[in-house]
């Protein structure tokens, strides 16, 4: 995997960005995309390579049939369609599993491999049938347009999920500016910077602990690694989300911010207005609202919601724990529309409530089965153990490089909030994803310097050719973790 990341690092993608630069028509434009999307998915999955291609081909066939009395019913096939495809491949050798747990049967689990990425091209496939369905997209007669559309390959494996709706304009006509594309490179530097250096160095200790022998870890222990594994899951997603941002500016796109500084939330609300903004979309506008959303009294938009979170539990992989931790944050959703107080507690106390329960939601999503989950709470809780042997197990995790990319984690996941929209955004904010007030969105705008001076941005793109240096030492030395997402 390692060697894969330098050849993509280091060929493919100057190679793709170079000829998409020297080529003036769109046209061949896309089509290069397009072939450097499907050589880099192959790359990985050969074999299902037919199977995204059959995703495309089965939509958009689907919405070119959707016309007159048909409309309803084709929209009806290609949803039944696409979620049997999903549950085929991700989801059948879980069920059958579980069925033969629960009623000691011997069934066959098939032994099928995941395809990369299919949550994701899979509801971006949904999501154009959708919108054209509602009439919110118009029909794309150009099935090449389509192709790019889901198999685009920065954002194709783990997101962020964007709606046909929000790229359909820029599929047709897009611009490729220098600066734009600089600071592209610079926002990709930046986000591998995140997962290279701050999320593999978490993922070592958290691996050491979570899969350490419960007798060893003790309250200490296993703080340590629920924080390592908060910040690393945030390093390693929001990281791979500003890669693809960043990649989709190099040629021309404009995608939306995936995440907006979620560990400053104070509340579960707020949590997820703010983490993986383009799944929690997706889910209200195609799930949530559909059902009823909030109109039809409390108890409903409760229930709404919370059926909303076990789907979403559900989304991340055939596990229990996932399960469990989407009902976990629905039950605390739940809570908070019926006890608003938790919603309007003050600044410091909210952050507390709010990162507890991610922190231990987390801990849940972290464990391999829901016995392993609620033995490392109770370990948090109640490991008071503080013999020789644990504590040192404890500062075996304690090295010098942990310690000083825990403080960067913490620092930039909230408090450094200022420097890292200046990193992501430069100049130009509103041409880059966010509106000028800061907030997730799509919008054009001017060209005031929202990062600072020159200066300050001089020095921003050195530290971006510095860090892409040591992410190549660290790369070349073996030091890679494979994304989480990338199995979802």
């Amino acid at each position: 995997m390692t060697f894969s990341s330098l050849v993509f690092l280091c060929i493919f993608l100057p190679g793709t960005f170079l000829l998409h630069s020297a080529i003036p028509n769109l046209r061949v434009r896309n089509a290069l995309l397009i072939v450097a999307s499907l050589l880099f998915y192959a790359y990985g999955e050969p074999v299902y390579i037919l199977l995204l291609l059959a995703s495309v081909l089965l939509n958009y066939l689907a919405v070119l049939l959707m016309t007159g009395r048909r409309k309803k019913l084709m929209l009806v096939l290609a949803i039944l369609l696409n979620l049997c495809i999903l549950i085929t491949f991700k989801y059948l050798g879980f069920l059958i599993g579980s069925v033969n747990e629960l009623l000691g049967t011997n069934l066959a689990v098939p032994g099928i491999r995941l395809p990369i990425g299919i949550s994701f091209f899979t509801f971006q496939a949904l999501s154009y049938v959708i919108d054209v369905y509602r009439g919110e997209a118009e029909r794309e007669r150009n099935p090449f347009r389509v192709l790019l559309y889901i198999s685009f390959f920065p954002q194709l494996i783990a997101g962020p999920i964007v709606r046909f709706r929000d790229i359909a304009a820029q599929l047709r006509s897009r611009e490729v500016r220098i600066d734009r594309a600089a600071l592209g490179f610079r926002r990709f530097l930046f986000g591998l910077s995140k997962k290279v250096l701050i999320a593999n160095t978490m993922a070592v200790v958290v691996d050491s602990i979570f899969e350490a022998d419960l007798v060893n870890v003790n309250l200490l222990t296993a703080w340590i690694g629920a924080i390592a594994f908060l910040l690393q899951i945030y390093f390693d997603f929001s990281g791979y989300s500003d890669m693809a941002i960043g990649m989709g500016q190099m040629f021309g796109f404009r995608f939306r911010e995936n995440f907006d500084f979620p560990y400053a939330a104070t509340s579960i609300r707020e949590f997820w207005r703010r983490w993986h903004i383009s799944l929690s979309t997706w889910f209200r506008e195609y799930v949530y609202i559909p059902l009823g959303g909030n109109r039809k009294g409390k108890l409903r938009t409760a229930l709404n919601k919370l059926m909303v979170f076990f789907l979403c539990g559900l989304w991340h992989g055939a596990r229990w724990t996932y399960v469990l931790w989407g009902l976990f944050h629905g039950a605390f959703s739940f809570l908070e529309e019926f006890v608003p107080k938790l919603r309007k507690l003050p600044r410091v106390l909210g952050h507390l409530y709010a990162m507890l329960v991610v922190t231990i939601g987390f801990v849940i999503f972290r464990a391999d089965t829901v016995g392993e989950a609620f033995g490392m709470i109770g370990r948090m809780f109640g490991g008071y153990d503080f013999s020789t042997a644990t504590m040192s197990f404890v500062l075996q995790q304690l090295t010098p490089f942990f310690l000083v990319m825990l403080v960067a984690g913490i620092l930039l996941a909230g408090p450094a909030e200022g420097l890292v929209k200046r990193i992501r955004f430069g100049t130009g904010a509103a041409d880059f994803g966010m509106n000028p007030n800061g907030k997730a969105g799509l919008s054009e705008g001017g060209e005031k310097t929202v990062g600072g001076s020159v200066i300050l941005q001089s020095v921003l793109y050195l530290a971006a050719f510095l860090l892409l240096l040591w992410c190549l030492l660290r790369l070349s030395g073996g030091a890679y973790n494979p994304f989480i997402y990338f199995r979802f």
